[in-house]
């Protein structure tokens, strides 16, 4: 059931947009489900079934019910509505009505015209005496008469006799339309004969619009509007060569022969042919196939005859299609095979490459052994590290200032933490534990020897890139460029951007060396993208810098 709501749902909004693609999408969902519309059909016929089976049922509703029955299996079985027919014609008989068995005999004679047998469905209509006939019954009457001598002319090959079928067939539409005047020119039965008659002068534009107004009243999934689908279909064909349009109505009127459990259909056929002649041999052969199915659980000699017509051609077509998918299906394995062999030589050469690896590693992790004894030996000329940074200021004198500045710096840390323990070990023995409390709450030497820091630092990154400040302001927009007071040699915002250009892209990092929080770091970092030209690549443009 949730399915067949989902298709409605996409069918209503797919209706709308005119889509023939889309179209084809619901009409793929629809016969997905056909199973559950069919379920829903069996369960219909089983409950009037049950009214049948009642003890104290009387002939006339016996024959009321079986109509029923029949209206249910009229497009869905042929055999099962045959039979229900037929009984209802020997109860017409057993209660002595003739409305009731001239009722029966319009109904066999329909079934008869509408499964191709249209002799068989003329002879029960000549058996009918006209006298007997109720004024509610001319109309089904001369409608099927009608029905049988339009097909007649259509297939008769002989002119003589294709005359004489036209000449019946006007007389009978006379009739007919004589007994439709009586109707109300809005009812559906009026409308159907009224776009026939359009159809029969060639007036084709008359007839969509009568087509188009029977379209709106009807509802999907009923065989009125199947009908109708299938007939604007061929109108539009007619009238404006259109084939997109055709094969939409064509696909309408398939979809609501499966919402409505229609097996006598042809819409799906012929969209199949249509499809076909298109080139989507895969779809016109999943249609045919259908069709075929519908036929066979109907039993319609007239759809077999037509579906046979095209079937050979849809399914020699895929049957040519699947081979040549099977022989490239054959040439790819063959390519596929070839290629695992490739992979199987490579895999054995690769596996004895990687043996040798094995036997590198293990030279390469006795080499390194030999290599933790070297580093031994070496650890011994760190002291002589001083002498190799001079030797090193001679090849670059930038290195032998940054490197030196940081040293003098190191030193002279080491000096003050010398001075500063002295100065604690000092006032320990003296015991004076309170006066060296109120040494170490104050902040006055971190804030110097952070001051010192910046100095230092700011003085060497701008010995390295001399021009990073102007560098740095060309990259931002003109009121965000940075202007420093002259006290200030960097501030913090250049700061940041300085250790970004020496690698340092890490907050946490960055905000270790600067003293702030990192939270105060990734504002910061924020305010300068949002101040720069281009936002997204201004970092990558500042490690940069030259």
């Amino acid at each position: 059931m949730i399915r067949i709501l989902i298709a409605f749902f996409l069918f209503s909004n797919i209706v709308y947009s005119q889509s023939l693609d889309s179209l084809l999408v619901v009409l793929e969902e629809t016969i997905s489900i056909r199973g559950q519309y069919d379920e829903r059909k069996e369960t219909r016929i089983s409950n009037v079934k049950k009214l049948l089976e009642a003890d104290n049922i009387t002939p006339e509703n016996r024959f009321f019910i079986t109509n029923k029955l029949i209206t249910e299996y009229e497009y869905y079985s042929f055999d099962e509505s045959l039979k229900y027919i037929n009984q209802n014609i020997a109860l017409a008989r057993e209660i002595n009505n003739d409305t009731l068995l001239v009722e029966s005999h319009l109904r066999l004679s329909r079934i008869l015209a509408t499964s191709g047998r249209y002799i068989e469905s003329i002879e029960i209509l000549n058996g009918i005496d006209r006298i007997t006939i109720s004024d509610r019954l001319f109309k089904e009457y001369f409608f099927n008469y009608k029905l049988c001598y339009s097909e007649l002319k259509l297939t008769s090959r002989i002119e003589e006799i294709k005359t004489k079928y036209d000449i019946l067939y006007t007389a009978y539409s006379d009739s007919l339309n004589i007994e439709m005047s009586k109707l109300d020119r809005n009812s559906i039965e009026y409308l159907m004969v009224l776009e026939q008659n359009y159809r029969d002068i060639n007036d084709v534009k008359n007839a969509l619009d009568v087509n188009s107004k029977i379209l709106s009243a009807v509802r999907m999934g009923t065989r009125d509007y199947s009908f109708t689908a299938f007939n604007r279909s061929y109108m539009i064909w007619d009238h404006k060569r259109d084939k997109d349009s055709q094969k939409k109505h064509l696909t309408l009127s398939a979809i609501s022969d499966i919402q409505g459990s229609v097996k006598d259909n042809a819409s799906l056929t012929i969209l199949a042919e249509k499809l076909f002649e298109d080139g989507e041999v895969e779809k016109a052969h999943k249609y045919i196939n259908f069709s075929i199915e519908d036929a066979r659980f109907y039993n319609s000699k007239l759809r077999f005859l037509n579906i046979s017509n095209i079937s050979p051609k849809i399914s020699n077509s895929f049957e040519t299609k699947i081979q040549k998918q099977s022989d490239k299906l054959e040439r790819q394995l063959i390519f596929i095979s070839l290629l695992s062999l490739v992979l199987a030589v490579a895999l054995f050469f690769i596996f004895k490459q990687f043996n040798k690896i094995k036997i590198a590693r293990r030279e390469l992790k006795k080499a390194n052994s030999q290599l933790e004894e070297l580093n031994k030996d070496l650890t011994s000329v760190n002291n002589d590290l001083k002498v190799l940074y001079n030797q090193l200021a001679e090849v670059d004198k930038v290195k032998e200032q940054y490197i030196g500045t940081f040293l003098n710096l190191y030193s002279e840390y080491i000096d003050k933490l010398d001075i500063y323990r002295k100065m604690v070990r000092k006032q320990i023995l003296t015991n004076n534990t309170n006066e060296l409390l109120e040494f170490t709450k104050s902040k006055q030497v971190i804030e110097s020897e952070l001051k010192l820091f910046y100095t230092n630092f700011d003085k060497s990154f701008l010995h390295i890139y001399p021009n990073f400040i102007e560098s740095v302001n060309g990259l931002l927009k003109a009121e965000e460029q940075i202007r420093l007071s002259k006290s200030e040699i960097l501030n913090t915002e250049l700061r940041i951007l300085a250790l970004i250009r020496l690698g340092i892209v890490n907050s946490t990092k960055i905000s270790k060396i600067l003293r702030y929080s990192v939270n105060t770091i990734y504002n910061y970092r924020v305010k300068l993208r949002n101040g720069a030209v281009n936002r997204i690549k201004f970092e990558d443009l500042v490690k940069r810098i030259s």
